[in-house]
């Protein structure tokens, strides 16, 4: 690997979730979206473009999600996955904030999955949950990149960028 990414990751497992230990364990989610991000890094955005980055990811229950998406989607019920951008404006085309002497971690803001929605629709896909999870999360991460999908085009080159991300082995 070239150089690695310096990743801050504030990660939290709702306790009461029956999850396998290594689902709910931050240092596996720390080496998954390390890998995931240097494996983005060429791609993206100059403004996205940083040494070390922060983000969240948290693993909710279906009635903590539905508050959530029902809050900032004007949705009801849960739904599988929410990502809160941080740096919108910086894949707009907007210029990156200016450097300070320290270098701080980028904030691109946070990932929130539904275990429960996950277990129930991971069998839909053909996946059993930590598959599920790390599409999910993949997805989630993509989203705080800047990716979307307003039009089935958009999806399909999002979900394929999604299956080559979750193939790529952590690294500790």
């Amino acid at each position: 690997m070239a150089t690695s990414i310096d990743l801050d990751l504030a990660f939290s497992a709702d306790p009461d979730l029956e999850v396998a230990p290594l689902l709910s364990d931050a240092d596996h989610w720390q080496a998954l979206l390390s890998a995931w991000l240097h494996q983005l890094a060429p791609e993206l955005p100059a403004a996205l473009q940083a040494p070390a980055y922060s983000l969240g990811l948290s693993l909710v229950t279906d009635a903590e999600i539905a508050e959530l998406n029902a809050d900032w989607r004007q949705k009801e019920g849960p739904t599988d996955v929410l990502a809160f951008a941080a740096q919108d404006e910086a894949t707009d085309g907007a210029p990156p904030l200016p450097a300070s002497g320290e270098a701080e971690p980028l904030e691109l803001g946070d990932i929130v999955i539904s275990i429960e929605t996950a277990a129930r629709q991971a069998p839909e896909h053909g996946h059993d949950l930590e598959q599920e999870l790390l599409f999910l999360a993949s997805h989630g991460l993509l989203h705080l990149l800047g990716w979307d999908h307003p039009d089935e085009a958009s999806l399909a080159a999002m979900l394929a960028r999604q299956e080559r991300l979750v193939k790529v082995p952590a690294e500790p």
